[in-house]
């Protein structure tokens, strides 16, 4: 069997390239795979055209043809062929506000490609929630990323005293400001990864909170950065899924998230979780944190066990099963 892997332009961004690429060093171990980038990285109409003229060159009935996410729009250049559709996350459609540009993302983006995939993959319950709320579909199958292999327990004496404090992403839905605003007062290091915004350094001043900043890692920087930190933070406002919960839960470190799906799916009674809007819940559960050496012990102790449905080699066998299945 071979599986052609549709990605979209590397400059777009590395996170899906990130999650299959862990993905596909198992798959290929049984079957023939061959990746395959996007010549364009825009997403108006010329370039999407472009793509879909690039993709219609590359398909063949004997392959199956599996869209890895973002790129929806590219099926319909592969009408007539086995297709698999991974839909991450719906951000594309849920942050929308002009009611013409939504219609032709819900329509490009989502209903169309939903029609002529032959399944589509949600990497958690709440995106496939979110997609049945907006389209009627029987082809929807839940599959979670996997924990890349390089991330492995390590063991790390909490630091009391000054205990630094982990924060991947500083996008608008990572929640960075509210974190920042809650650790005024507390004894810590924030280390953050991702670049700083003007309104991020403000607050940092503000509350006098002391940190350090990294940004354009590399994998193996970034598994050291889990590494090196006490608690990993990611209370964060909007997810597909949420990888920081079990990179950090791997690697033996606490992790705080937000009490919201598919944050609480994914951390499964294993992690710790607050109201991200509310400043005082993140404050006081940092402080519970530092300060109850068992609490904190017993949440870790979870958290490797939670890691063990996230495995590569059972993802890898999940999505095996769904390409033999439409054969």
């Amino acid at each position: 069997m071979k599986i052609k892997y549709y990605f979209r332009h590397p400059k777009v961004g590395h996170s899906i390239h990130r999650v299959f690429r862990t993905l596909l060093q198992e798959i290929k171990k049984k079957d023939d795979i061959e990746i395959i980038e996007m010549p364009y990285k825009g997403s108006m109409p010329w370039d999407v055209i472009k793509n879909n003229l690039f993709v219609y060159k590359k398909k063949d009935k004997k392959s199956i043809h599996h869209v890895t996410g973002h790129i929806h729009d590219v099926l319909l250049a592969l009408i007539g062929v086995k297709t698999v559709l991974t839909i991450h996350d719906l951000v594309f459609l849920d942050n929308v506000k002009n009611p013409f540009k939504k219609f032709y993302k819900w329509l490009f983006w989502l209903y169309l490609p939903i029609k002529i995939a032959d399944r589509v993959v949600c990497i958690s319950n709440q995106t496939k929630n979110n997609i049945l709320t907006k389209i009627s579909t029987k082809k929807l199958v839940v599959i979670y990323n996997p924990i890349d292999p390089i991330f492995q327990f390590k063991e790390k004496k909490f630091n009391k005293k000054k205990p630094v404090i982990l924060h991947i992403g500083t996008d608008w839905n990572k929640n960075l400001d509210n974190t920042i605003e809650a650790l005024a007062g507390v004894k810590c290091h924030l280390r953050i990864i991702g670049k700083l915004k003007d309104h991020h350094l403000e607050s940092l001043e503000k509350f006098q909170v002391e940190y350090s900043n990294a940004s354009n890692l590399s994998d193996i920087e970034i598994k050291d950065e889990y590494v090196n930190c006490d608690i990993v933070n990611f209370p964060s406002i909007y997810e597909g899924f949420g990888m920081p919960i079990i990179e950090g839960q791997r690697t033996g470190r606490i992790v705080l998230t937000s009490n919201l799906e598919p944050l609480i799916e994914v951390s499964s009674n294993s992690a710790i979780l607050v109201d991200p809007f509310d400043i005082n819940s993140i404050k006081n559960s940092y402080l519970k944190i530092i300060e109850d050496d068992k609490y904190r012990e017993e949440i870790i102790k979870r958290g490797l066990e939670n890691t063990k449905r996230f495995t590569v080699e059972k993802i890898a066998l999940q999505y095996q099963n769904i390409y033999r299945q439409i054969l």
